[in-house]
């Protein structure tokens, strides 16, 4: 999701941010970023009314154990049986929940729901220490 813009919905206790699109507006989902990869810009949205559900934190995100089991030979760590990841319905119906609270806040704010859908993107002619974001 590099160059996206999406909305910073809290902070970790381990320090990551959680993050999202929303998912409905430019394909963000529910993630957690390390704080070395954002930009943080003047934007800012009014987060009073979307709730967070208290149970999004880092062991909402870790992968069970079964998922950190080494393989032992590449072409099993390779082999994927032509299935592709899925994505649990409780991910699901979370995403919803706080898409619903942001999508309300973006369609009461005018042009942000464009500016959330823009990429973002640096040319060879571009000085980031001059911009502001």
């Amino acid at each position: 999701f590099r160059g996206k813009r999406c909305v910073c919905l809290k902070v970790l206790d381990s320090g990551l941010l959680l993050v999202s699109g929303p998912f409905a507006i430019n394909g963000v989902p529910l993630r957690r970023v390390n704080s070395a990869y954002v930009i943080a810009t003047s934007t800012t949205v009014d987060m009073k009314s979307v709730s967070v559900p208290a149970h999004l934190d880092d062991n909402y995100f870790s992968k069970s154990s079964a998922d950190n089991v080494p393989k032992d030979k590449e072409g099993e760590f390779w082999q994927t049986d032509g299935k592709a990841a899925v994505v649990s319905d409780k991910r699901k119906a979370d995403q919803k929940t706080v898409d619903a609270g942001l999508l309300k806040v973006v369609a009461a704010t005018p042009m942000l729901k464009q500016y959330l859908n823009a990429k973002f993107s640096l040319n060879n002619n571009d000085r980031p220490h001059m911009m502001k974001f």
